[in-house]
């Protein structure tokens, strides 16, 4: 057996691979699918989206049999509203891994980290959830107005990359799903949708 020195610590390298970081990061493998990582990211929000709407609805069914006429479409996985909740979450851990995932990688903001178009898009849409019916019309609508505003980054969405390691790389995609979000809000004012 060979003694224990110094150099022989348990600290790993820097250059380790962080694999759950990077398994997040690429939200479970997406990023990693050819052309248009970020889109995929976006599908992956939104079919977390659906899965936690699904989910409120079905489990908060005997509570609106208490308090008919009310709509209650976005409880269920956290007390009051969870899902806004669980965005919140999705960014905070997603500033980490992309940072972690960044790092490793030795690039500003690889293609593949798409865990900030998940939050991104969950927050556009859930952050007016008391107000912004979700039905099919606004599922479309807040993709489409998402991968568009992450895309063309308007002001002040692309000052926002600056901001150092993971941060700049989770909110440009927040600041995206913020004006997504507030286009949502208003077309349902105006009854657009």
């Amino acid at each position: 057996m060979k003694p224990s020195t110094e150099t022989d610590s348990a600290i790993p390298s820097p250059r380790s691979k962080p694999h759950i970081s990077i398994l997040l990061a690429t939200w479970f493998g997406l990023g990693y699918l050819p052309k248009a990582p970020g889109t995929w990211g976006s599908a992956g929000g939104v079919a977390l989206a659906l899965l936690m709407s699904w989910l409120g609805f079905r489990s908060i069914k005997t509570v609106t049999q208490l308090f008919p006429g009310k709509t209650f479409w976005t409880w269920g996985l956290l007390p009051g509203h969870g899902e806004i909740w669980i965005a919140l979450i999705i960014t905070v851990v997603g500033v980490i891994v992309a940072d972690r995932a960044a790092k490793y990688a030795q690039i500003k903001d690889p293609r593949w980290v798409v865990i900030d178009e998940v939050s991104g898009q969950l927050i556009t849409y859930y952050l007016f959830f008391w107000i912004t019916p979700l039905n099919w019309k606004s599922w479309l609508l807040g993709f489409i107005l998402f991968r568009l505003f992450d895309i063309w980054k308007p002001w002040p969405v692309r000052n926002f990359e600056k901001l150092p390691e993971g941060t700049g790389i989770v909110m440009d995609d927040l600041a995206a799903g913020l004006y997504a979000a507030l286009i949502l809000y208003i077309g349902e004012f105006f009854k657009l949708y």
